[in-house]
């Protein structure tokens, strides 16, 4: 990703209030991010339990959008993550809902999916178990490269238009 500055961060909320965007809580180490690195930038918003940050540019501008934590508890013994595709413990998988876009979002149409409860997927394809006799690099190279794909997919979800999808 390209380097942001806190007043980028801000203007590039799709789906944001006016109310949502003045109390935005950027993650503690946001002067120490290493850009570059990123392939998005994700956090959970250190002052309100339920909310969460993603960020990805897509064609090349940035997009944030602003998640709700879903509350209460799975009784599954494990989830997956559907960006990351990870496997953890049921409660370190969370139900992450976006409001749409524009017309659609103020109508209060939204998304959702399961998502690594601390929004860490980025580091997660990072931790990949040692390599065996047989396997190559290229298969973490690879969930990395899925996990940008379905982040980017999934904030394009919140950016499509409710009427273009009829």
């Amino acid at each position: 990703m390209r380097p942001l500055t806190e007043d980028d961060v801000r203007s590039h909320f799709v789906n944001a209030t006016p109310d949502e965007l003045r109390i935005v809580a950027l993650p503690t180490d946001f002067v120490l991010l290493d850009w570059f690195h990123l392939d998005f930038l994700a956090w959970r918003d250190p002052r309100a339990r339920g909310r969460g940050y993603l960020f990805v540019e897509i064609d090349e501008e940035p997009r944030g959008i602003v998640l709700r934590a879903a509350e209460g508890s799975s009784h599954a013994r494990s989830a997956m993550c559907n960006l990351c595709h990870t496997m953890q413990p049921a409660d370190q998988v969370v139900m992450f809902s976006a409001r749409r876009a524009g017309a659609a979002g103020e109508r209060g149409d939204s998304v959702g999916t399961y998502m690594c409860a601390d929004l860490s997927c980025h580091e997660n394809v990072r931790l990949a178990a040692p390599l065996a006799p047989s396997e190559m690099r290229a298969s973490v190279d690879m969930r990395i490269d899925g996990t940008r794909r379905r982040t980017e997919t999934f904030v394009g979800r919140v950016l499509e238009s409710v009427g273009s999808r009829a």
